[in-house]
């Protein structure tokens, strides 16, 4: 297995990628969704299209993608550590994996908030879900300067 990771590194990162881009598209689609979600009365026809479209986001892009990046980035870890012979010290790594670690906090707390819309008990405003919406984003900027810059 170790052998086969090493010869495929560039493919895994790449399918990493893919999977970075979808689930932070729906990570920053989601709050929005969630926006419009507090407009429509309990039980409207627009309310319930949009627990269909928030549920269906979930389960058929973000959820996949959120495991997807977990998987691959922490086989390349693995098989980065397995090449040098050693596992990683860099610091910038490790502010990167809390940043992840804070994204997917920020996705179960919004499996939680589909879950209150989808019994019609939503508990927050439309200017609560607009701010929810930066926090991925900003997340998102941190993790690729940690990535790209590698600064410690």
């Amino acid at each position: 297995m170790h052998e086969w990771i090493q010869d495929h590194y560039d493919w895994v990162k790449a399918f990493h990628i893919m999977a970075v881009i979808a689930w932070m598209a729906g990570m920053l689609y989601l709050p929005r969704l969630l926006v419009y979600h507090c407009e429509a009365p309990a039980g409207s026809p627009q309310s319930e299209m949009l627990k269909v479209m928030e549920r269906r986001l979930l389960k058929g892009i973000i959820n996949p993608a959120m495991i997807a990046v977990w998987v691959l980035g922490i086989t390349m870890i693995w098989s980065a550590g397995w090449l040098a012979g050693e596992w990683f010290e860099p610091g910038w790594l490790y502010v990167k994996i809390a940043l992840v670690l804070a994204m997917s906090g920020v996705h179960g707390f919004l499996v939680g908030r589909v879950r209150d819309f989808a019994h019609d008990r939503n508990r927050f405003s439309q200017k609560f879900y607009r701010i929810i919406n930066e926090v991925p984003a900003v997340l998102l900027v941190f993790i690729v300067l940690m990535v790209v810059l590698k600064p410690f």
